[in-house]
């Protein structure tokens, strides 16, 4: 892909997998937990199920597939990914480095996600994060439909001032890239975990490493 010609006015970061690493932690912890309910799945079977949607997206999905799911799965498997995240989650290599270049030039960042607030303020505690995203951490709890609709990722722009057309989704999910081409918004598919061809038909601009973000956004890092 092309380097921008001028930073965007704004970046928003989906949060699990991008942020934090929290999609494999999560991951493991519902293959297992879905497994003990009758539904055995691959890890890709798992990854395609879940990356990008809501537990209770998940849930629903598993139930019709023959898990023995409860009408409140979502409720207890958030407590049990509640603690797993709280004591084992880590930051995304690089991306520290990455918000600091953001602040020494000036340009604004958010969080947009398909998870509750509750979970990011225990992911983004523990990695030492959540300061630096203070009253610009948003969620599918503050509006009305989840990614890929693009409600959470028009919010954070809303709230920022910020015209759609000038802001950079950063995405590791082609549900919640799909959601900042809905919000009208530059989308940047993050593959460190996720294979490139999923973005395929969404954005073909992609990246590995985080190191490689500031100078794809138009910002020289030096």
């Amino acid at each position: 892909m092309h380097n921008l010609m001028s930073p965007p006015k704004l970046v928003i970061f989906d949060c699990d997998g991008v942020v934090v690493d929290s999609e494999s932690l999560t991951i493991q912890l519902m293959r297992d937990d879905l497994a003990s309910r009758g539904l055995e799945l691959s890890l890709p079977e798992m990854i395609d199920l879940a990356v990008g949607g809501t537990i209770a997206g998940v849930g629903a999905q598993a139930k019709a597939l023959g898990a023995d799911v409860p009408n409140d799965w979502d409720n207890q498997f958030y407590s049990k990914m509640f603690t797993v995240l709280g004591q084992s989650v880590e930051v995304i290599p690089g991306i520290e480095a990455v918000l600091d270049v953001l602040d020494c030039h000036g340009v604004p960042y958010a969080i947009g996600s398909n998870g509750p607030h509750r979970k990011m303020d225990i992911t983004l505690k523990r990695c030492r994060l959540a300061e630096r995203f203070v009253g610009r951490i948003f969620s599918r709890e503050d509006v009305t439909n989840p990614k890929p609709a693009p409600d959470v990722y028009l919010l954070a722009a809303t709230q920022a001032g910020i015209a759609p057309h000038d802001c950079v989704v950063i995405e590791d999910s082609a549900t919640g890239a799909r959601a900042g081409v809905a919000a009208g918004m530059m989308v940047m598919g993050f593959t460190r975990e996720t294979p490139a061809f999923k973005f395929s038909g969404i954005t073909d601009m992609l990246f590995e490493d985080m190191a490689d973000l500031p100078p794809l956004l138009g910002i020289n890092a030096e």
